[in-house]
This record gives structure tokens, C-alpha cells and sequence, in this order.
């Protein structure tokens, strides 16, 4: 488990150091992002803040289990309510299967591994 919080970190860390730094080529480059409106640099640094606590909670975990598993929680936290709110938006929609197929790989996998980790490897 530790292995895995220590990849989902590297991989949420970079993307958000692209939403923080590259917040324009980020924008183009994920599928589906255009379609929830207009481009607002200030909305995707702000996310991507977000993103880079996320993963430093989950490298913190993963570094030190017991010290950083409320900060795991915290991170699982950010990355569930995000989920829900994209199966809302799915639910919303005329037709949701295409948009929780797309954002399958980049908001509900990472939602549901973090939050596995965080009930699985509760510290005793």
C-alpha cells in the first residue's frame, strides 16, 4: 500500500505542477476539460493546489505511515468529494456512460485507491 500511495503521489504531484505551472497546455491536454467551460487560470491553479496537498499527504503516508495517515485522509477526502462532484455532473447530463468512462483513469481511480489505502492501513 505503501508503494502505491507513493505512485499516486509522483503522478498526482506532476499533474499538479501542470495545473500550477503549465495551467494552459494542462487545460488543452486532459480530455474532457474543455467541455466544462472556458479556460480560468486562477480556477486551475487553485485545483491544482489542491492536488499537490493531495499528493504530498499520500507521499507523506507513504514515507511515514502512522505520522502521515491523517494527511492521507485529508487527501482522500479532496479526491472523493472532486469525484462526486464529476458523478453529479455525469448524472446530470443526457448521456452519462461517455463521461465516467473518461474520467475513470483521472478522478475516480485515484478517489477510490486513496480512500482503499486510507480505510485499509488505518494506523492501530
Amino acid at each position: 500500500m505503501r508503494i502505491l500511495a507513493a505512485v499516486l503521489a509522483l503522478l498526482l504531484g506532476l499533474n499538479a505542477l501542470a495545473m500550477l505551472f503549465a495551467s494552459y497546455w494542462w487545460y488543452g491536454a486532459v480530455p474532457g476539460v474543455i467541455a466544462t467551460g472556458p479556460f480560468n487560470p486562477h480556477f486551475v491553479r487553485d485545483i491544482g493546489a489542491a492536488y499537490l496537498v493531495t499528493a504530498v499527504g499520500l507521499a507523506w503516508f507513504a514515507a511515514r505511515p502512522v505520522q502521515g495517515w491523517p494527511a492521507l485522509v485529508v487527501g482522500a477526502l479532496f479526491l472523493t468529494l472532486h469525484a462526486i462532484v464529476h458523478i453529479y455532473d455525469a448524472a446530470c447530463s443526457a448521456s452519462p456512460v461517455p463521461f465516467v468512462l473518461r474520467d475513470l483513469p483521472g478522478v475516480y481511480l485515484p478517489a477510490i485507491l486513496a480512500l482503499a489505502i486510507a480505510v485499509f492501513r488505518r494506523p492501530a
